[in-house]
């Protein structure tokens, strides 16, 4: 394993056992972005096919997590790693589960779609939710390759990021409130959107995480439930 942030070690067999972790755990993370732009594609074109596709995924997510919580398990009792090896394994372990909720959290989009497929189509804040949804893309992207490289300051811009993305999504909820007001007639349509924005909201404070665990891992600073200026004093030592 020759990836920044990781070292090697005497034993190749271990170094083959925390390199297929590491694989398995961005092979999940492709799953579930790939869930979250489906889902949120399905949202703006209340595509129910896609919205299935969404829902068969699970599985997959599901069964990746197994796998890798099974394995870091045999790790842990096998190698009995220390230090930053440990942190490794605890890093992956926080993660998977992390990426497992935001292939829940796609699942509740697609939910949406179908709920409102069978509804009169709303065009209100649809394309503020697809920038949301775009803004969260772009999260769950930098948070795994912020993983693949262990790169803090990459992660850093992540945490950073999920600032912009709640303010985003207030000021989105706003709007939907305000809306419901004007056009009472909508309000189930426009509490089944809510539903799926806050879930797209839900899947940045996740991304959030697991730029957090990368953090730990190359820092040995637990950042969570931190304020951003010592987040940043962590990566940067300023």
């Amino acid at each position: 394993m020759n990836t920044t942030g990781y070292k090697s070690h005497i034993s190749s067999q271990f170094n083959a056992e925390l390199e297929d972790v590491r694989q398995r755990v961005l092979a999940m993370g492709g799953l579930v972005e790939q869930q979250l732009i489906d889902a949120t594609k399905a949202l703006m074109d209340l595509d129910t096919e896609l919205a299935e596709q969404v829902f068969r995924t699970d599985d997959k997510v599901d069964q990746l997590e197994i796998y890798i919580d099974e394995e870091c398990s045999r790790i842990l009792a096998r190698r009995q790693p220390t230090a930053s090896d440990l942190r490794l394994v605890h890093a992956v372990i926080k993660t998977i589960t992390d990426l497992e909720r935001i292939g829940d959290e796609s699942h509740k989009i697609a939910k949406m779609a179908h709920e409102l497929s069978t509804q009169e189509r709303m065009y209100e804040n649809m394309m503020e939710t697809q920038h949301l949804s775009r803004q969260v893309s772009q999260m769950v992207r930098g948070a795994l390759d912020a993983f693949a490289r262990m790169d803090a300051d990459a992660a850093l811009a992540v945490v950073r990021e999920d600032v912009n993305v709640d303010r985003e999504y207030e000021a989105l909820l706003r709007q939907c409130i305000t809306y419901m007001m004007e056009e009472p007639r909508t309000i189930g349509r426009v509490i089944d959107l809510i539903w799926a924005v806050r879930a797209i909201e839900r899947i940045g404070d996740h991304a959030k995480n697991i730029a957090e665990y990368v953090i730990y891992f190359v820092k040995g600073k637990d950042v969570r439930h931190t304020p951003l200026d010592q987040v940043e004093h962590a990566v940067r030592g300023e």
